[in-house]
């Protein structure tokens, strides 16, 4: 005879397995109360970063006009993150065009705060939008991620643990919430990717969700679709993009942050059922934006555009379907799609990204590939946020 299965039980057992499980793979990943740290970059990468050839690189160091930095054993220099933002600085200081080397915003310039978002799990947004990041603070700007997808899975990839570190405080929730809520300031953690700092995600976002409906009846201020935007004006001068990991579903948390964006990256793999998801996703969003908007919001976008994720350049059936795409909504689709790559989820099985990971680590033609396809995307990104700042 077989007994009933409880549920609740069954369920409550399984989260516990799967949090000690998870536990220990941390464990094996990093030491106890240990941090992640950003390795070093070579002088060809480094010189690729700063946009000179690695013989001017040479030259800075032979005419000391930058600081010596680490030297391997055998004779090889290699560079921090640190390290290439003040040779920047240098070179920034003797370039002849403003901006050559210190891209990021100047006087007049308003803060680029980008949405990556989807209404369907699975489409990139949280790999996308790291490796974004990654790749212009890599370039010398100023970046704020901000996780407002509850299983905080961005948040988790800067190597914090999100059930153990934010469990009842400290992510962006404390920032937006309608009862008290704390200076952005207070919230944001600094990472250890030089130029990027974090609002942390957590299960405790999942409140704003539920608080936010008897707030409306209530008539709180700001309105929800207000509460980041006024969050970010706190700390938006610090920074020159914002980029929002927003969770796969058109909630508050995502509206408000919409609510808050110059720019919409919609992430989406190129399958009919994904098209087909992504079609109730724009229709819905429409439908709502038309709600906020009528009650005040701004609806001021610089750019939108459509980011083609997961794409294999061989497979036939997803040619057709970025063809569709393309014809449909033509230059808003953006011209590099982000190719499907193990090195990207590889470097994802140890909690890391393609520009965290040692090129040794991977077959070359494996890693350049992955690595020539984030850097299109992300630089186009970057040609979006330059042309948002009329350069």
């Amino acid at each position: 005879m077989t007994h009933p299965i409880h549920i609740n039980q069954r369920v409550r057992e399984n989260a516990e397995n799967l949090t000690a499980a998870l536990e220990s793979h941390m464990l094996k990943v990093f030491a106890p109360d240990a941090r992640k740290e950003l390795r070093r970059f070579s002088a060809g990468e480094a010189a690729d970063l700063l946009g000179i050839s690695a013989s001017f690189l040479r030259k800075l160091h032979f005419d000391n006009r930058i600081p010596e930095v680490h030297m391997t054993p055998g004779g090889r220099r290699h560079y921090t993150a640190g390290d290439l933002l003040e040779i920047r600085k240098v070179l920034e200081a003797g370039a002849k065009t403003p901006g050559t080397y210190l891209r990021g915003r100047r006087e007049g310039d308003k803060v680029q705060v980008l949405s990556f978002l989807n209404f369907k799990g699975g489409s990139g947004k949280t790999t996308s939008s790291i490796h974004a990041a990654q790749r212009l603070a890599l370039k010398g700007y100023r970046v704020l991620c901000v996780d407002i997808d509850p299983q905080a899975s961005l948040t988790t990839l800067f190597g914090y643990r999100p059930e153990y570190d934010f469990l009842e405080s400290g992510t962006i929730y404390d920032a937006i919430r309608y009862d008290e809520p704390l200076p952005l300031s207070q919230v944001i953690q600094q990472t250890f990717f030089t130029g990027i700092d974090l609002a942390p995600g957590g299960l405790m976002l999942q409140e704003f969700e539920h608080e936010t409906p008897q707030a409306l009846i209530n008539n709180v201020q700001p309105a929800f679709f207000a509460r980041m935007a006024a969050a970010l004006a706190e700390v938006e001068a610090n920074y020159d993009v914002i980029i929002f990991d927003c969770p796969p579903q058109l909630g508050y948390l995502t509206m408000s942050a919409l609510c808050a964006s110059t720019g919409i990256l919609i992430t989406i793999v190129p399958n009919m059922l994904d098209v087909a998801s992504m079609s109730q996703f724009l229709q819905m969003s429409a439908d709502l934006l038309d709600v906020v908007s009528n009650a005040g919001a701004s609806m001021d976008f610089d750019f939108l555009r459509f980011l083609i994720n997961r794409y294999e350049p061989n497979d036939g059936p997803q040619q057709q379907v970025v063809a569709f795409l393309r014809q449909l909504f033509d230059d808003e689709v953006m011209v590099a799609p982000m190719l499907k790559s193990t090195a990207i989820s590889d470097a994802g099985l140890t909690q890391q990204t393609v520009y965290e990971v040692e090129r040794s680590q991977f077959h070359r033609n494996t890693y350049d590939r992955a690595l020539d396809s984030l850097n299109l995307v992300n630089d186009e990104i970057e040609n979006l946020i330059q042309k948002a700042w009329g350069r």
